[in-house]
């Protein structure tokens, strides 16, 4: 059986677990995404959804907001289980999650090497901006 939960801090490895599998390139366990981050984030509004599968841990979503617009982050599809709908279920949950805080914008950030992602954000009306620059400034490689 297939769930959608809100998950907490004690999901926390199986997160880490999952994104390592679905190789996304960002993850930092010993800074942003250690568990005392994680734990901060929470408390600050993040919002981690996940898709179970008799209790595994086979999706996730992380939501933000920063009060203008609403944030997809790190959709995750476990690579077994991927082309079965399940980004796109978890994109609905994250987009349901900051419309009840009151976003009437969501944007997500994609690497330009995740065509399928591209895809199904394109599929789901989101509109591509190949005009834009990611820019960042970071106080250590971890954050």
């Amino acid at each position: 059986m297939i769930a959608l939960r809100r998950l907490t801090i004690d999901d926390h490895a199986a997160i880490l677990t999952l994104w390592q599998r679905a190789s996304l390139h960002s993850i930092r366990p010993e800074g942003r995404d250690s568990r005392s981050e994680f734990e901060k984030q929470l408390a600050q509004g993040q919002i981690i959804i996940g898709l179970e599968e008799d209790g595994r841990l086979i999706g996730v979503v992380v939501a933000t907001n920063d009060t203008r617009k609403g944030w997809i982050n790190r959709l995750a599809i476990d690579p077994a289980e991927r082309r079965k709908g399940y980004g796109m279920q978890l994109v609905h949950a994250a987009e349901a999650a900051l419309r009840d805080m009151g976003l009437k914008v969501i944007a997500a950030l994609i690497e330009d090497d995740n065509e399928a992602s591209l895809a199904l954000f394109e599929k789901e009306g989101y509109a591509v901006h190949r005009s834009l620059y990611y820019v960042s400034k970071r106080d250590s490689s971890e954050t």
